[in-house]
């Protein structure tokens, strides 16, 4: 089974943007991929308004990352970390998604 890192926004409205990580971890699982979305998860036990736990987490996505063989970016804006993280996958196929889950292709 692939496994698909999930990348999304998650500043700004942090639990509607949980909700849509939800959701796109739900669309890379329905493909039959294993969908690693940390943000859903760290959330619960690290607070990301924290530097130092939110350093903390972006640590352990990038570990996730290199353990995952693709890197799927979901929405319209690019976060500071979703850039992180693109930066991390440059070696790994990315693929790129609207909120409404079509894909770009002309990134």
């Amino acid at each position: 089974m692939k496994k698909v890192y999930v990348s999304s926004q998650l500043r700004g409205n942090v639990k509607s943007n949980i909700s849509k990580a939800q959701w796109y971890a739900r669309f890379v699982a329905e493909r039959g991929h294993l969908p690693i979305a940390p943000h859903i998860y760290f959330t619960q036990f690290l607070r990301d308004h924290v530097p130092e736990e939110r350093d903390m987490a972006m640590e352990m996505n990038r570990e996730l990352l290199e353990w995952c063989d693709e890197l799927w970016v979901f929405g319209e804006v690019i976060s500071e970390g979703m850039k992180q993280e693109i930066e991390w996958a440059k070696d790994k196929p990315i693929r790129y998604f609207t909120e409404e889950l079509k894909e770009k292709h002309d990134i």
